[in-house]
């Protein structure tokens, strides 16, 4: 069967978003004398769902903070740590080689599509992508299938000869349900799992070739 679509995850496949947000995070918590459990971090990864580490840290503390005022260092950290990621390995080669067979390709990210916009024009990347979905567009992130079958919807190709490419259990939920073939290349925030859902799992996106994609096709 030939592959009609790639769908790409964004955060912690394409930049690795995911370990500067937790770095900024467990540095607060470090500040404030408590450590920020990796385990219950890794739990929220993927998702849309609304977590105020803030008010989990407050809870820690045993005492009230000012909200703002912590928002605030973490997120100057966050972005300073953000500027200094790249595109990750694999990412561009695949893409070109999707570019030459004429094969589309698009975004599903639990992330707002203004996140997506910002990210992609530093990269030099935006226009590598036909169609960019983020939370904003669906009524359900993942890992519901929403944001995939509105990638793939827009996209005009069947789910089932789409593949996704993921780096979270959340995310490739979401793509099988809606039914992708799904991919996973976990990074040091996902690299626990569990996997046992995907149909391949990789050490990097530069370990893969149309070939091997379209042969989970059948």
């Amino acid at each position: 069967m030939p592959l009609h679509a790639l769908v790409f995850d964004f955060d912690g496949l394409i930049l690795d978003t995911e370990w500067p947000e937790y770095e900024s995070v467990r540095r607060v918590w470090h500040e404030h004398g408590h450590e920020l459990d990796l385990a219950w971090w890794r739990t929220i990864v993927g998702t849309a769902d609304p977590v105020d580490w803030v008010e989990r840290l407050e809870a820690a503390v045993g005492a009230p903070l000012d909200h703002e005022v912590v928002r605030s260092r973490r997120g100057a950290h966050h972005r300073s740590l953000l500027l200094d990621q790249d595109v990750l390995p694999g990412v561009t080669d695949l893409l070109d080689a999707a570019e030459r067979r004429s094969i589309p390709t698009a975004i599903a990210s639990s992330s707002p599509t203004s996140w997506l916009d910002t990210h992609l024009d530093r990269l030099g990347l935006h226009h590598r992508f036909a169609v960019l979905v983020g939370r904003d567009q669906v009524a359900r992130a993942k890992p519901a299938p929403d944001l995939y079958l509105r990638a793939c919807a827009r996209l005009g190709v069947e789910p089932a000869r789409a593949v996704a490419l993921e780096d979270s259990p959340h995310g490739t939920t979401a793509a099988r349900a809606a039914g992708l073939r799904c991919v996973v290349v976990p990074n040091r925030i996902t690299a626990s799992g569990p996997f046992d859902h995907a149909d391949l799992v990789v050490g990097s996106l530069a370990d893969l070739t149309l070939g091997e994609l379209e042969s989970l096709l059948g």
